[in-house]
């Protein structure tokens, strides 16, 4: 298992900023940097940024190789299901896929009554609602409970920084957003991704309990899986052990801890209103064990650390230097 002390020399190694001149169609997301190639593919940098009340808060040593490998690990697992958008990885943190006409639909799929968005059905629950998503639930549904079956809540893409919207098959179909046969072949694929899902999670003593999928059409219309899948950041993860005993308990299952420099800040400060404090480096780098410990848990896999001697964006242009004819670092 890999302790703090491990990940000390990568401290002064994390990649904030990834923007690469040279290279076309730029645009720069919360924690990945993006570029539309004229060629129509696209190359997805994955930074160290972490997100969180509005803004990038810090940086996180290791962190978008973290995510960038937990997506391969199962965009790897489940080609067999649905063809995914992957070309290469020509670094750790980076992904070279196709571009895509992405649908205006995003799938969630979910096995459990959880959630606290707005969107989630057990906020809905609680709030009175017994049909959503064209589903009827019953009476007497307790947080965190097994669904009797697993179900889809599609929403819609949120586009620039709009928000999710609940949606029915019906109101797909009808609103044009796609059609029948469509949304049934998606609606297949998305319930077997998550059967997959489901099933290797489980044998790393591990609940899948909700993900989202986002899918897109190539050129020739056929349909593509996206973005990322059964990252900690696209679906939920409760730890099968203790379940039992907690849900019975009326306690919330126990997670992965992805907040924990979240909850560091708002313990100092409002960080809505407040200048945020400086963070310490010792609290950088507890994410940064948290964030491989996820890694770890998920895949079986030890986590390959990389040479801690030279700054990830020139080894990221090194690496894409194949790829494309870019200027020495």
């Amino acid at each position: 298992m890999i302790s703090t002390a491990d990940l000390a020399p990568y401290a002064g190694f994390v990649l904030r900023d990834a923007a690469i001149p040279e290279l076309p169609g730029h645009y720069r997301g919360k924690v990945r940097e993006n570029y539309d190639l004229p060629d129509g593919r696209r190359l997805i940098i994955a930074t160290d940024r972490l997100s969180a009340f509005d803004r990038a808060i810090t940086a996180v040593p290791l962190k978008g190789q973290v995510l960038t490998q937990i997506a391969r690990f199962w965009f790897d697992r489940t080609r067999d299901i649905c063809p995914n958008h992957v070309i290469a990885y020509p670094d750790p943190n980076v992904l070279l896929c196709q571009g895509l006409r992405i649908m205006p639909v995003e799938v969630v799929v979910r096995d459990y009554m959880a959630g606290t968005t707005s969107t989630s059905i057990l906020s809905m629950y609680k709030a009175g609602r017994r049909e959503m998503y064209g589903h009827r639930f019953p009476e007497g549904l307790r947080a965190n409970e097994k669904l009797p079956q697993t179900i889809l809540t599609p929403t819609t893409k949120a586009f620039d920084a709009g928000h999710d919207e609940e949606l029915t098959p019906e109101r797909i179909i009808e609103g044009g957003l796609l059609t029948e046969a469509q949304w049934a072949e998606v609606s297949a694929l998305a319930l077997d991704l998550f059967a997959r899902g489901r099933e290797l999670a489980a044998r790393q003593g591990l609940i899948l309990v909700d993900t989202k999928y986002e899918f897109g059409f190539d050129a020739e219309g056929r349909i593509i899986l996206a973005d990322e899948i059964h990252t900690p950041d696209s679906s939920r993860y409760w730890f099968a052990g203790s379940y039992a005993t907690r849900f019975e308990a009326g306690e919330p299952p126990e997670s992965f801890d992805k907040d924990f420099i979240r909850r560091w800040v708002t313990a100092r400060c409002d960080p809505y209103r407040d200048e945020l404090p400086e963070i310490p480096t010792e609290i950088v780098l507890e994410a940064a064990r948290i964030y491989v410990s996820v890694f770890e848990t998920i895949t079986g896999q030890d986590f390959p650390l990389p040479p801690a001697d030279e700054p990830v964006l020139d080894r990221v242009r090194r690496n894409l230097a194949p790829f494309f004819p870019l200027a020495a670092p």
